[in-house]
């Protein structure tokens, strides 16, 4: 697996997760070699809501555009 950031190498990881709930919770977790950068199941989700909304805003943006910019039709 390539890391999105950097594109170095991302390595399988096991991390604490304290801060989530009262008990420390251990998760596996992908992190960057290069760059430390990590993903781990909620980071991916949370990114993929953001891509989605983005996508969603822009396909409305686009629909919207077009609408706008039609020639009106001659009576």
């Amino acid at each position: 697996m390539t890391c999105t950031r950097c594109s170095g190498l991302m390595v399988v990881d096991h991390m604490l997760d304290m801060q989530e709930s009262y008990l420390p919770m251990w998760m596996q977790a992908h992190r960057c070699l290069a760059c430390g950068n990590i993903v781990d199941p909620t980071i991916h989700h949370q990114r993929m809501l953001r891509r989605t909304r983005r996508a969603k805003r822009l396909t409305t943006r686009l629909a919207l555009a077009k609408k706008v910019h039609r020639p009106a039709a001659a009576a």
